[in-house]
């Protein structure tokens, strides 16, 4: 019977050519990552879409489309809803690199609990706008 040690391995060096487990630390921190890249990418859409209403409230006023709605402003709904968003946007983009690099710390030291307010706070935050935004469009159509 051939004992494990006696088999010679294809790496030439002892050692499996292809591995047969991952360390779980590793599969943790790529899929933190994953998660981080996620938050980039939703954070660039919300700047990229605050920029979309602000510049499309100036084509309406180039356009000369006014709104039956008086303002209680002086700058237009669009501008502070698109200011808004780009702001909410680089605010995402703040947050997710901290928890990024929090949730790369816990994993390292074997710690890791997952935190809820930022999805929370993020999910409340994107509702009011939602809100907002919808009743833009309901009193200025």
């Amino acid at each position: 019977m051939i004992q494990q040690k006696d088999v010679v391995r294809e790496g030439g060096n002892g050692q499996d050519a292809r591995p047969d487990r991952t360390s779980k630390k590793v599969t943790d921190h790529l899929a933190n990552e994953r998660t981080f890249l996620a938050w980039i990418r939703t954070g660039l859409a919300t700047i990229t879409f605050g920029f979309v209403v602000e510049r499309f409230g100036l084509l309406l006023r180039e356009l000369g489309v006014k709104g039956t709605l008086t303002p209680i402003f002086s700058v237009h709904y669009s501008s502070f809803i698109g200011i808004t968003l780009t702001l909410f946007g680089v605010m995402m983009l703040v947050v997710a690199l901290v928890n990024f690099l929090q949730n790369r710390r816990t994993i390292d030291n074997e710690q890791f609990h997952p935190h809820v307010s930022f999805a929370i706070v993020l999910t409340v935050i994107a509702s009011l706008i939602g809100i907002i935004l919808a009743g833009y469009l309901l009193f200025t159509a």
